[in-house]
């Protein structure tokens, strides 16, 4: 399959006046003469999978285990996509699951890093097929984690069962906090648009929202204040296709994920 799309959330443009998250009031910053003007969402990533192609994350997590080596790369660029394939017979190091993952916003040398007390926002479009189901145990499309080994999720964007039900969820990962869920169904063969927001900080001062767009309109647009949003060192971005091998739903299919027009913006 080779869709595409070159669709830009009109609330995401770089530049644009912030609102902040729900909750938090943006910064004042010293401007000319010393007004004070209102924070901004300051583009900081814009990769072109065409251009950039795999360059455009920070590293890669494709066949950790070579698992199914004769396919070759799991993780691949198609035109202006990021695409992610998984089969039924990938493995990951860990058997009872499987991961083909990219982590981190490149640019050129270097790559974001994400500390605490900063607010950051990613925006893309997600091409998700009726092959990538829902599961009744963890389908993780998106993560934000710590960096490094062993260290659990902060954050994910997954698709699970509940009550027989497919749906796609936003979840504080570490204190089991649902920030919102909606109808996957509905979003199965087609662009949905997600504007994701986190402020950075740990006990009670940090801040998420979550914002899913499809055909023009608000699929769901929720938040939290006052959750724990850092573990240490950093956090990082990781998006691609992370499922268990224990779903009892009969969901699991050879399926893929597309991405497209990911962009990262810091408010400053």
């Amino acid at each position: 399959m080779t869709a595409s799309r070159r669709t830009i959330l009109g609330a995401a443009i770089g530049g644009a006046a912030a609102a902040g998250l729900p909750g938090l009031v943006p910064p004042a910053a010293a401007g000319p003469r010393g007004a004070a003007r209102a924070a901004q969402w300051q583009l900081r990533w814009s990769p072109s999978a065409a251009v950039d192609k795999l360059r455009a994350f920070e590293t890669l997590e494709d066949d950790r285990a070579d698992s199914h080596t004769s396919y070759g790369p799991h993780i691949t660029t198609e035109g202006d996509n990021f695409r992610f394939t998984m089969h039924t017979q990938d493995r990951d190091t860990s058997t009872d699951r499987q991961r083909h993952e990219v982590t981190g916003c490149r640019s050129g040398d270097s790559f974001l890093r994400w500390k605490s007390g900063e607010t950051w926002r990613v925006t893309y479009s997600m091409f998700i097929p009726a092959a990538l189901k829902a599961t009744s145990t963890f389908t993780h499309i998106m993560q934000m984690k710590q960096p490094g080994a062993g260290s659990s999720p902060i954050i994910v964007q997954s698709l699970r069962r509940d009550g027989g039900r497919q749906t796609i969820e936003l979840k504080i990962f570490t204190s089991n906090i649902l920030v919102g869920r909606t109808d996957l169904a509905p979003l199965h063969d087609k662009w949905t648009d997600v504007d994701f927001q986190i402020k950075i900080g740990n006990g009670t001062s940090g801040s998420v929202r979550w914002i899913l767009k499809s055909g023009g309109k608000t699929v769901i647009d929720a938040s939290k204040n006052g959750v724990d949003t850092f573990l240490a060192d950093r956090v990082r971005p990781k998006w691609g296709i992370y499922r268990s091998l224990g779903d009892s739903s009969g969901s699991l299919q050879n399926c893929h994920l597309l991405l497209t027009n990911m962009r990262g913006y810091q408010l400053v």
